[in-house]
């Protein structure tokens, strides 16, 4: 048992020693700025990179919705080989061509099918030309047919085409389809607006997080080191019988509470500067400084972020909001797919034309002379009779899309009101709490060392001190936390056209007001309604 105990404290004593030292040697490791933050942040963060994907998506459906205002054109090149045809028994079985028993008149070994092989027979001749005309067709058929042009069965076929399609009329689809992807790529683009406005947002917030973290480890280190001096006070004055030993168990009992404080000042710090590499893609394992002061609360964003935004609340309208802009947007979309859904009611009208080139060489690529040409040009109109209620269904869908979107319009309005009177609220909070806290820090470290003066002289008593010793770190804790609400708040302001709407009435400091109360340790009554009133005097914690 005494030796767990033992390995026990030297554990909690080792990680005392190591926060310790953290907070008091000078910082090494990589220094890293709220600008550099912001820098790293535009090409490492995930979700821009999800956002401009999907924009570029939008973009690809515009063009995909606007390309059938325009001709559709296509062109083909094809070759098949016949390896075996229902035909190629004619083919083979027909008997050769005889240009000798061709009627002497029409003697042109060219031609396939010579003209008195179509004119045989003239039903207004005598008996004699039609016996004649008898004799010419049995001539032609112990000729035989060519059938080296036709297209049947042949062993080579090459195919050029060139096919043009035009929609004519589709009763406003085609239009109500490129609004429809118009106001989608809107949505898109805002969508990414607004992602890299709250991803600059939560930098700020995670920077001026670890830097408070930081503070409060320093605060809290400093009053370990407080507490350690005033128990070695109290041990001399023991010592030489100025202080009862009641003095002495109160001033260690002080101490040893600040202990586990500052382990936990300690893990707070590097959970949020592990928050903020993460956020940076940055190794954990990485050391950084930062080198933004916590009180430098004017010049959080750059102005290469905030070109084009509003500098103050009023000037935002709730109508230029990112999220009302997308809900004003989205009520575009649903009414053009209204429009689609009631389009195909009508007839649609396209045209298209197809041009080809064939030709049957008996081996090998032809020439262009033997080619042949095929060249039509068609009108289609499509009109839909009866569709089992599918059209009826895809109407009432749409309709009630377009109605949910222009309620969601509505709601969108009334929180964008909300959340600017928010905003402006905890900006306003903020700017008070850092005000009023300017001065208490050096009054409350005054104080500190006169009650220290006279707690050493024997004048006041331990009671006292530990009063002083509270309010310091109180009023030290309240001045860091104003600092960074402040600069977060200052930050919401600027970007809060492109922001999201946020959670109305959150707390906004990621370090939490509980957190920070348990830098002071468990007191008598009397000291906790001092630092009640301190803190009542301060307006030190955020909303």
């Amino acid at each position: 048992m005494k030796l767990r105990t033992s390995l026990a404290t030297f554990a909690v004593l080792a990680a005392l020693a190591g926060a310790r030292l953290d907070a008091q040697q000078p910082a090494t490791g990589r220094p890293l700025s709220l600008a550099d933050a912001l820098r790293i942040a535009e090409t490492a963060s995930e979700e821009v990179g999800i956002a401009r994907a999907a924009a570029d998506r939008a973009h690809g459906e515009q063009l995909r919705a606007r390309s059938e205002r325009f001709p559709q054109i296509f062109a083909s090149l094809g070759y098949t080989r016949t390896l075996a045809s229902e035909f190629e028994d004619i083919a083979d079985n027909a008997p050769p061509r005889n240009p000798q028993a061709l009627d002497p008149i029409d003697d042109n070994p060219n031609d396939a099918f010579p003209a008195t092989c179509f004119n045989y027979l003239n039903p207004s001749g005598t008996t004699t030309d039609r016996l004649t005309g008898l004799e010419n067709a049995a001539r032609c058929t112990s000729a035989g047919f060519d059938f080296s042009a036709l297209p049947f069965g042949q062993r080579n076929n090459w195919t050029l085409g060139l096919d043009v399609q035009q929609t004519l009329f589709a009763g406003g689809r085609v239009t109500a389809q490129t609004r429809m992807a118009g106001a989608g790529r809107r949505i898109a683009e805002t969508s990414l607006t607004s992602t890299r406005a709250q991803l600059v947002l939560n930098i700020i917030e995670a920077y001026y997080d670890a830097a408070l973290a930081d503070r409060l480890l320093a605060i809290a280190v400093s009053t370990l080191d407080q507490a350690e001096t005033t128990l070695r006070h109290t041990q001399l004055a023991r010592q030489v019988g100025n202080q009862p030993e009641f003095e002495l168990l109160r001033a260690t009992v002080a101490r040893d509470n600040q202990r586990p404080i500052l382990i936990q000042r300690q893990s707070d710090r590097d959970i949020a500067l592990m928050r903020l590499k993460q956020l940076l893609n940055l190794p954990a394992n990485e050391p950084l400084v930062l080198t933004t002061p916590l009180d430098d609360t004017t010049a959080v964003v750059p102005a290469r972020l905030t070109s084009g935004l509003s500098p103050s609340i009023d000037s935002v309208m709730p109508a230029e909001r990112a999220p009302v802009r997308q809900a004003a947007d989205a009520v575009e979309v649903s009414a053009n797919a209204l429009r689609v859904a009631q389009a195909q009611r009508l007839p649609q009208l396209n045209v298209n034309m197809k041009y080809g080139r064939v030709a049957y060489p008996p081996t090998g690529v032809p020439g262009w002379t033997d080619f042949n040409t095929n060249w039509t040009v068609g009108v289609a109109l499509q009109v839909p009779l009866f569709t089992g209620g599918r059209i009826t269904g895809d109407v009432r869908v749409a309709q009630a899309d377009l109605e949910e979107a222009r309620y969601r319009l509505t709601q969108a309005r009334e929180l964008a009101e909300l959340d600017s009177y928010a905003a402006q609220a905890r900006l306003e909070a903020a700017a008070a709490s850092f005000a009023a806290s300017a001065g208490t820090a050096q009054q409350a470290a005054r104080a500190y060392q006169i009650a220290e003066i006279r707690y050493r002289e024997g004048i006041s008593t331990q009671v006292e001190l530990s009063d002083s010793r509270i309010l310091l770190e109180q009023a030290s804790a309240n001045r860091a936390l104003a600092a960074r609400d402040l600069a977060v708040a200052r930050a919401r302001v600027a970007l809060l056209r492109d922001l999201p709407f946020g959670a109305i009435g959150a707390p906004s400091s990621g370090v939490s007001q509980q957190q920070a109360q348990q830098q002071q340790p468990a007191v008598p009554q009397r000291s906790q309604q001092a630092t009640a009133f301190t803190a009542g005097q301060t307006g030190a914690f955020a909303p």
